[in-house]
């Protein structure tokens, strides 16, 4: 006997984060009937800031969101890596990216962000506190099963519920978080004093720090130490601490640390997953950081989010079947995001470094890289030509 079950939507969207807030934005230009559920009762970007570099501004453009977007975020017209006594490693050339492209890479908080992705989407159209725990896949359908005892039927299912995804480790449960090696230690403050105009990231021999000015006249920086996955020492870490550590490194990172708050900081391990054979399973797509999330290296993690709405939102509009376009954007996107995902855990490994030999060696062939050869490496990652993949 065939399975009957009522509807409730066409699409189920599940994590309002910037992939599923995206998605939905999307959803809603082509006019199909879809639920987003967000586990948390409200939706406010925790975190701090991140990058949308060219290919993310391109992605935003095609969603037709793009000018919105610049207005809030910081323009960056460089990004340097430098040394732990602040002499220059390598300096990409985001301007000729720029020029190439016609698109500009910006840092924005993620509150900002979120708010506005969220400011773009029916009311209606969202469902809080609704925590998803499980599924069951039907022949042409899907059932999500509430922590709350509710459940609702769709004809496609579309995960966006980051790294931990319950929903992914049902589907796949070999593929769980993993830990890069490294925690990390983000705050957003007032750059009044410090006044910030550039973004950097300095790799020594005690951790990486990284600082890039966001708009309002706020500093987003970030640390990163190597550790055992949640360290208790470093759990219970202060400003205070932080200063400590990062006393030797150049200027303004002492400032800016000692013009934290303890009550600003916020501490996590760097996790990512191990490559997917598949995002597409019928009538379920995973996209975002449920589906390839990825370290924070490359600042690529939001970036990859909104490509993969671009495509999915090309795909529907040539396929007529969401199934065949779930499927097609797998065969876009695999290589894709794998490739980002590895260059991007790679990165780190080589940033992460604290023998000094070999940091010594790195540093050199860092400043002896040809300025052709960076610039390749950093059109491949940052490229706006994704929707030809």
């Amino acid at each position: 006997m065939p399975y009957t079950k009522t509807i409730d939507s066409d699409f189920a969207i599940v994590g309002g984060g910037v992939a599923g807030l995206a998605m939905a934005i999307a959803l809603q230009q082509i006019d199909k009937n879809f639920v987003l559920f967000e586990q948390t009762k409200e939706l406010k970007g925790i975190g701090a800031g991140f990058g949308l570099a060219a290919n993310a501004m391109r992605a935003l453009d095609l969603l037709g969101l793009r000018t919105e977007v610049e207005q809030i975020g910081y323009y960056l017209d460089s990004y340097h890596i430098l040394d732990n006594k602040g002499q220059l490693l390598v300096s990409p050339d985001t301007q000729a990216i720029r020029e190439k492209y016609n698109q500009r890479n910006f840092a924005i908080h993620r509150a900002d962000l979120h708010l506005f992705l969220l400011s773009k989407v029916k009311a209606q159209k969202l469902q809080l506190g609704k925590k998803a725990t499980r599924l069951e896949q039907h022949i042409d359908t899907v059932t999500l099963f509430f922590e709350d005892g509710t459940q609702h039927t769709a004809r496609f299912l579309i995960i966006a519920d980051g790294v931990r995804s319950p929903l992914r480790q049902q589907l796949i449960p070999t593929s769980k978080p993993r830990y890069s090696g490294y925690t990390c230690w983000r705050a957003t403050i007032d750059n009044s004093e410090i006044t910030l105009n550039k973004g950097t990231e300095t790799w020594g021999k005690l951790g990486r720090f990284g600082m890039t000015p966001l708009s309002n006249n706020r500093i987003y920086w970030y640390a990163c130490i190597n550790a055992t996955p949640h360290n208790p020492v470093y759990r219970d870490y202060k400003v205070s601490d932080l200063l400590k550590h990062f006393q030797t490194y150049h200027a303004p990172i002492p400032a800016i640390l000692a013009h934290t708050k303890d009550s600003e900081l916020i501490w996590s391990d760097i996790m990512d997953i191990e490559p997917l054979k598949h995002l597409a399973y019928d009538h379920i797509l995973f996209i975002g950081d449920a589906g390839h999330a990825t370290t924070p290296n490359m600042g690529q993690g939001a970036c990859q989010a909104l490509e993969d709405v671009a495509v999915l939102l090309d795909e529907l509009g040539l396929k007529e079947d969401a199934k065949e376009a779930f499927s097609s954007f797998e065969k876009r996107r695999l290589l894709r995001t794998k490739y980002i995902t590895d260059t991007s855990k790679r990165i780190g490994e080589i940033a992460q470094w604290d023998n000094s030999l070999l940091i010594s060696i790195r540093n050199m062939l860092m400043k002896l890289m040809p300025p052709k050869l960076a610039q390749k490496n950093l059109n491949k990652l940052l490229s706006v030509d994704f929707m030809k993949l």
